[in-house]
């Protein structure tokens, strides 16, 4: 049987995993710049000791209400084809390890919003992980359509 592992995050009540491959690290706390003009997802840009990155608020992106007052995103650094981006997420999870037999096609139900995200989903015991899309996650044309 095959297996993948992920590196999971939240997003208000939505469980997250992106390819543990793909991440580059988890960090928290990264002041960002804002980008005058850029659209609403992209929080800014951020200094990743020394490499500028683009920073996502999955939150907007994904066309939820705004994280609450005194909650800190964290930052999941993802490795893309252009560069690192970051997301920037609620919490974070753990790395967790999947079977291939559980994966099964993004439903039918999930928001328009968050539907062109998400790749598929794993049925876990207990909840739904929710395989994000780095690619559509960080394609900047689609952040500015949302």
């Amino acid at each position: 049987m095959a297996t993948q592992q992920f590196c999971t995050f939240y997003v208000d009540d939505l469980y997250f995993g992106v390819d543990v491959l793909q991440v580059q690290e988890v960090i928290r706390g990264l002041e960002a710049t804002r980008v005058p003009l850029a659209p609403p997802a992209v929080h800014g840009l951020i200094n990743l000791r020394g490499q500028i990155v683009t920073a996502i608020d999955l939150r907007t992106r994904l066309g939820l209400a705004p994280r609450p007052d005194g909650v800190e995103p964290m930052n999941v650094v993802v490795r893309t084809e252009d560069g690192a981006i970051s997301l920037w997420v609620d919490e974070i999870g753990d790395v967790i390890q999947t079977d291939d037999d559980s994966f099964e096609r993004t439903p039918e139900t999930m928001p328009p919003t968050a539907k062109d995200l998400i790749r598929g989903v794993y049925k876990l015991s207990d909840r739904l992980l929710l395989v994000l899309d780095r690619a559509c996650a960080t394609n900047l044309e689609a952040v500015g359509s949302k």
